[in-house]
This record gives structure tokens, sequence and C-alpha cells, in this order.
């Protein structure tokens, strides 16, 4: 029984990549609408009740698919780099979003129309939700186990790291990106400097937690 369903999930998850896939050649046309989910569906030969069951709520499942796709594909090239382990920890946030970017680099246009969906008010709150996801596994992938006042603030770094970057890499024509990952270079060595300023001034500041800090728990 087990097996069965293994089997199962694993044919479901292939149709939901197939699909995704198709789609995903209609997004820089009719970007993430319902055209281009419906056009991938007729491409990938799902019927609309096949392509419900699948997809209840449309280009929305197919925009979650994309950016877990993206977010396994980068995993999975850290997972094969076997000197990721010794990295400095700069070094290996570095690694991890370039990893994702390259990943995405046949999906450059679906990437910007992206960007723009979730800058629409209806949608902002599901790109913060996408990008605290990606950072908070790019951090766990480096090795943080911050749970203090640092949680927040690493990730809240990276956040802007990880934005700025893919903005700047929507436009980056220069062979392989090169641009791209100077750039982002530049920006890890700026919020290095910003985070020792960071843990600088809390040394000094007052011995109380923040509302929004995490506690310790007993043993």
């Amino acid at each position: 029984m087990k097996n069965r369903s293994h089997a199962v999930s694993n044919t479901i998850a292939r149709n939901q990549h197939r699909v995704m896939c198709a789609v995903l050649e209609h997004v820089p046309f009719d970007g993430w609408t319902d055209a281009a989910f419906e056009s991938g569906c007729r491409v990938a030969g799902l019927s609309p009740g096949k392509a419900f069951l699948l997809f209840p709520r449309g280009i929305h499942d197919i925009i979650h698919s994309f950016g877990t796709a993206a977010d396994h594909a980068m995993l999975e090239r850290i997972r094969k780099e076997r000197k990721f382990k010794i990295l400095r920890v700069r070094d290996k946030i570095a690694f991890a979003i370039r990893a994702r970017l390259e990943f995405l680099t046949p999906h450059r246009e679906a990437m910007r129309r992206l960007m723009t969906w979730y800058a629409l008010p209806s949608h902002w709150h599901l790109g913060a939700k996408r990008l605290y996801q990606t950072i908070d596994l790019m951090w766990r992938a480096a090795g943080d186990t911050a749970t203090d006042f640092n949680f927040y603030t690493k990730r809240g770094l990276l956040a802007g790291v990880l934005k700025t970057t893919i903005l700047f890499w929507l436009d980056d024509e220069t062979p392989g990106c090169t641009a791209s990952w100077e750039f982002l270079d530049r920006r890890i060595a700026e919020v290095m400097r910003l985070g020792q300023i960071i843990s600088t001034a809390k040394s000094f500041s007052f011995p109380f937690s923040l509302p929004f800090q995490k506690k310790a728990t007993s043993p």
C-alpha cells in the first residue's frame, strides 16, 4: 500500500511539473494569467477537470510550483557541491543565490513578469512569503542556527541582497551574467559590513528582550 501511494504521489508530481513547464512557455507572452494557465494545460493534454484536480487555484498554484522548483534546484546544487561545507558563510550565501538564478536563467522573462505580478497590492503578501521561504532555506543551508535577534537581522539583510540582485540580473546582458555575480559579491560585502555595525551597536544596547525576540526554552 505504501509503495502504491508513493507511486501515485510521484505520478502527480511529474504531471504537475510537466504542466508547469508548459505554462511557462506561455508566460512571456500572456503573463501570469488564466490565459497562460489554460494554454499550458491544453498543450499538456490536460482536460479542465484534471487541471482543477492538479491545480485547484490555477495560476497561483503554478507560481507556487515554480518557486518551489527553483528552491529545490538551488538545494540540489548545494548538495552536490562537495566544497560547500568548508566555504565561508558569505560564499555559501553567494553560491546559493547564484545557483537559484542560474536555474531561472532560461525563464528570465517569466521572472520579470512574476516580479510585476508580486508587486500588485493583492499579491505582495504571496511574494513576501516566497521570499522568506527562500532566504530561510539559504541561511539554513549555510549552517545558520541563530534563534535570537540575529535570526531576523540575517534574513532581513539577505532579503535585500536577493531582491536587488534579481532586479540587476533581469537586465544583465553580459556573457554568463558575470556582471550579476560581481554585483552580488559587492552587495554581500556591503551587508557584511552593515552586519558588523549592527553587532557592535547591539553590544552597547540595554539588557532587555525585544518584543519580537525569540525566547529560549528551558530544557
